[in-house]
């Protein structure tokens, strides 16, 4: 499956916000860290505000912070905002009157089904949990030198 651009730079948004819930960061400081466009992440936050996922907070210092439950939001729940997985009309009608191609629809809808699943399976905290995992998995190039010498 893949997910596009908006879905991607909210689940990311989410993550930076939902890792430090008390801070609040700007649309500048989220889209530098992921190297986007401002413009296209302020859309992104837009609708993740109207969700109620993140809330703007204005004045000086101002930008966004989480304002949902890290252990009960999903990654459906993010992505349903911006993409219809519902949808299972993305089929070309090729061969679809024929046995083999209702078979291969089959098939093709039961991978859709695992793929919301997933998404509805894993939570924002099980998301934290795994990007802290990659952290401290990762050896600082310094130290991958040394140990290299």
């Amino acid at each position: 499956m893949k997910l596009q651009i908006a879905s991607q730079l909210a689940i990311f948004a989410i993550l930076e916000l939902a890792a430090a819930p008390e801070k609040q960061l700007s649309v500048v400081e989220i889209s530098e860290r992921f190297g986007v466009s401002p413009h296209h992440l302020a859309k992104v936050m837009h609708t993740l505000g109207r969700a109620s996922f993140v809330r703007a907070v204005r004045g000086v210092g101002g930008g966004y912070q989480f304002s949902g439950n890290a252990r009960r939001m999903t990654l459906l729940d993010i992505v349903q905002l911006f993409e219809d997985i519902a949808d299972r009309g993305g089929r070309d009608g090729l061969g679809e009157g024929t046995k083999a191609g209702q078979a291969l629809g089959q098939v093709l809808d039961e991978i859709d089904d695992i793929a919301r699943a997933t998404l509805g399976s894993i939570t924002v905290a099980t998301m934290l949990s795994l990007v802290r995992r990659q952290q401290d998995s990762a050896v600082p190039l310094s130290d991958e030198v040394a140990a290299n010498a």
